[in-house]
C-alpha cells in the first residue's frame, strides 16, 4: 500500500500528492512535510513554498518569512518534483494545517494542494492511576505519535523499562521519581509518593530447611487508607485441581501466627515434615474488602539428612566417601559445617568423610548431622569393608 495517502488533482495535470494526511509529533522534535507536484508539460516551476496563512486573495504567508517559524523552516528539492518542509524545535503553536503552493511562468500558473497535512504537536505528561493493587503510569499525548515510537521509562534517572509500550506499573510504595521519554525527548518527571493500594512483599521466594525443625516464613504488606485490618490467613497453593490448605493458627499443633495484624506477618510451623514442602501464600481481610496477590508466595521445601556411600560395596585398601545429603541447599546455612558420627559417637566434623586408604577398622554404622542442629541427624548408613583376599 502507498504511503501517498492525500492527492490533490487539478484540471490539466495539475496536481499536490501529500506523503501524509495527518502528523502527531513531540514539542521539542523535528518533523519533515514532504509532498510531490504536477503541472502541464509546457510550464516551467519558478517558485515553491509551504504556508499556514493567508490573509486575503493572493496574500499567502511563506513560512520562510513567517516570523513564527524564524530560524526554524528549511525547504529540500529534488529534480522528481518533490517537495519537503522540515520544521525544527517544534512548538505547540506550530499545530497547523500546512499547505504547498507552486507557481510556474504562465499566466494563471499557481497551484495549492488542498487540503493539506495537519500538524498536531504534543508534549509528554505521566498521567497515574491508583488502584487497590498499583499505581499505573501512562506517557500521555493529545493524539496518537506517527509511526508508532518506542517509549522508555526512567525512575530516578535510571532507565527502568526500555523500547516498551506507554504505560508501566509500580507495585510497591516508594518516594522514587518517574518519567517516560520518547526519542530523546522527557516527559517532566512525576513522584508516586502517598499513593498506598493492595501488596504482599514476601520476606523469601524460597526456603529449604531441615526435617523436623521451625520455619518462619514472613511478609509484609500494604493497603489503601481508611482500611483496617480485620483478618490475616496463610495457606498452601493446592496442586492442580486441589483447593488451597488454609493453615489456620493452631493447625495441627504445629502453626502459630506472629505480626502486628497491620503491616507484617509470620507465619511459624514446627516439627517439619518433608511433606510440608509446598508453595506458602498470604491473604487478608479488611472491613471493606479480602485481597488475595495472584503472583508466587514463598516456596518451601523441607529436607531429610542422608548419607551417601562411594563406592557402595568397599574393599579394603581402597578409597571410600561418605556425603551428607540434602535435596536442596539449606537457606539458614547455605556453608553449612556437617559433623559425623560413627556407632553413635561424634568423628570428624566436614562436609564429607574421606576414608582413604578404608580399614576392616572403619566399618560401622555412620549418620551425619548440621552443626546447631544436633538433635535432627541422619538415619545411619552401614559401612561394611570386604578384606582383601591373601
Amino acid at each position: 500500500m502507498s504511503n501517498c495517502v492525500s492527492v490533490v488533482l487539478g484540471q490539466n495535470g495539475w496536481s499536490v500528492t501529500y506523503t501524509k494526511k495527518s502528523i502527531c509529533t513531540l514539542k521539542g522534535s523535528t518533523v519533515d512535510l514532504s509532498c510531490s507536484y504536477t503541472y502541464p508539460s509546457w510550464h516551467k516551476v519558478t517558485t515553491t513554498f509551504w504556508f499556514t496563512k493567508k490573509y486575503a486573495v493572493e496574500n499567502y504567508v511563506n513560512l520562510r518569512n513567517d516570523p513564527d517559524y524564524k530560524g526554524r523552516v528549511m525547504y529540500h528539492s529534488d529534480k522528481m518534483n518533490g517537495h519537503t518542509l522540515t520544521i525544527t524545535d517544534l512548538r505547540e503553536s506550530d499545530s497547523a494545517t500546512y499547505k504547498f503552493r507552486f507557481i510556474t511562468d504562465q499566466t494563471g500558473g499557481k497551484h495549492t494542494g488542498d487540503p493539506g497535512v495537519t500538524l498536531s504537536v504534543t508534549d509528554l505528561q505521566v498521567k497515574v492511576t491508583t488502584t487497590w493493587w498499583s499505581t499505573t503510569l501512562t506517557c500521555s499525548t493529545t493524539c496518537t505519535l506517527t509511526g508508532n515510537p518506542a517509549y522508555t521509562w526512567y525512575r530516578n534517572s535510571k532507565i527502568v523499562q526500555g523500547a516498551s509500550s506507554p504505560s508501566y506499573s509500580v507495585y510497591f510504595q516508594t518516594e522514587d521519581s518517574f518519567y517516560c521519554a520518547v526519542k530523546g525527548i522527557n516527559s517532566p518527571a512525576v513522584s508516586v509518593e502517598g499513593h498506598s493500594y493492595f501488596h504482599v512483599t514476601y520476606t523469601h521466594q524460597r526456603i529449604c530447611t531441615l526435617n523436623g525443625s521451625s520455619v518462619d516464613i514472613s511478609c509484609s504488606y500494604t493497603y489503601p487508607s481508611g482500611h483496617t485490618v480485620s483478618e490475616t490467613i496463610w495457606y498452601t497453593k493446592g496442586k492442580l485441581n486441589e483447593a488451597p490448605q488454609i493453615l489456620s493458627p493452631g493447625y495441627g499443633g504445629r502453626v502459630e501466627y506472629l505480626g502486628n495484624m497491620q503491616s507484617d506477618s509470620i507465619l511459624r510451623i514446627t516439627d517439619l515434615r518433608e511433606e510440608d514442602s509446598a508453595e506458602y501464600k498470604f491473604r487478608f481481610r479488611t472491613d471493606q474488602t479480602t485481597w488475595e496477590p495472584t503472583f508466587p508466595g514463598t516456596t518451601l521445601t523441607v529436607t531429610g539428612l542422608q548419607v551417601k556411600v562411594t563406592p557402595a560395596t568397599v574393599t579394603e585398601g581402597q578409597k571410600v566417601t561418605l556425603t551428607c545429603s540434602t535435596t536442596c541447599t539449606l537457606s539458614d546455612n547455605p556453608n553449612a559445617t556437617y559433623i559425623w558420627y560413627k556407632n553413635g559417637h561424634v568423628t570428624n566434623q566436614s562436609i564429607s568423610l574421606f576414608l582413604n586408604p578404608v580399614s576392616s577398622e572403619d566399618a560401622g554404622r555412620y549418620s551425619c548431622a548440621v552443626e546447631g542442629h544436633e538433635d535432627l541427624p541422619s538415619d545411619e548408613e552401614t559401612l561394611t569393608v570386604t578384606c582383601e583376599d591373601v
